[in-house]
């Protein structure tokens, strides 16, 4: 589906290279390098699914986990988030955030931030264009989340919009789009 390395860029500050997937022992992983700009990075999300994990190459990334303080990181040191670990991170720092990482298993992360990023550039703005966003986050719901969409707009209001942006043609886009993952059972 993609070929090796493919960047994508969000039009706020921030771009993602999906630089390879490659098996592990572990299974299948995804190395990425992505460039933040300061002051710049996603809002409070999860991964059902991954574990996603950053090495700074330069600068200083802010992280956090919900419900604990921000912690920082410097060139060298390295931060990762479990799968369902809810978190977010930034530039910290004054200068470009330049970061080495993976993501395990990769499942729909390339095409779920493609629209993503894709949608933020759409919308010119810092949040994704709502019918998009709304479309991406119901149909990968099993292994993304977006945790600063209240719980009633996910549950109520985008599968609303999902219906509707359907009936007005707003998701031909998004017609070869892979199917979700189901979630895994332990």
């Amino acid at each position: 589906m993609f070929s090796y390395p493919h960047t994508i860029d969000n039009g706020a500050g921030e771009s993602l290279t999906f630089v390879r997937r490659v098996q592990t022992p572990q299974g299948e992983m995804l190395e990425v390098e992505n460039v933040v700009q300061p002051g710049v990075g996603p809002p409070m999300h999860v991964h059902h699914m991954q574990e996603e994990a950053l090495t700074v190459v330069q600068g200083r990334i802010g992280y956090q986990r919900k419900g604990q303080e921000p912690q920082f990181a410097g060139v060298g040191e390295s931060v990762a988030f479990k799968a369902g670990d809810v978190h977010r991170f930034w530039n910290a720092g004054d200068e470009e955030l330049k970061c080495t990482g993976y993501i395990c298993p990769p499942d729909n992360i390339e095409y779920f931030l493609k629209g993503i990023y894709e949608a933020q550039k759409k919308s010119g703005g810092e949040r994704p264009d709502a019918w998009d966003a709304a479309f991406l986050t119901q149909r990968y719901r099993s292994e993304f989340a977006m945790d600063e969409i209240p719980a009633f707009v996910q549950r109520f209001v985008m599968p609303v919009m999902v219906v509707v942006g359907t009936l007005l043609g707003k998701y031909r886009k998004f017609k070869d789009a892979p199917p979700p993952v189901a979630p895994r059972r332990a």
